[in-house]
């Protein structure tokens, strides 16, 4: 069984059990959170279709640890201006784990 869930923006298709990195959740760690926009339910073939969502439907996660990132460097340069910029970026996100899906 598997669900395609909205969480903070994104889409991901979940499995009990399974680990995954989502944005920074502003929570506790070791806290359960819920997410209710789920737009596909798949049990062992009989798929059903949210439109836009499915009612009833949730997905239970608990925030297993918060984590940054790999650094994403951004260079900036006009030729023959002599502007050049260097920017990095580190993302925050949040390791999650899928404890219930009640569809």
């Amino acid at each position: 069984m598997y669900v395609i869930v909205d969480i903070q923006g994104q889409q991901f298709k979940v499995e009990q059990d399974q680990k995954l990195f989502v944005h920074r959740i502003n929570a506790d760690q070791g806290s359960e959170v819920e997410f209710a926009k789920v737009m596909l339910v798949d049990k062992e073939g009989a798929v059903t279709v949210g439109a836009p969502v499915i009612e009833g439907a949730k997905v239970v996660v608990e925030i297993l640890s918060h984590v940054k990132g790999d650094k994403v460097l951004v260079f900036k340069k006009k030729k023959r201006k002599g502007y050049r910029k260097l920017n990095g970026h580190r993302q925050q996100f949040s390791e999650v784990k899928v404890k219930e899906i009640i569809a």
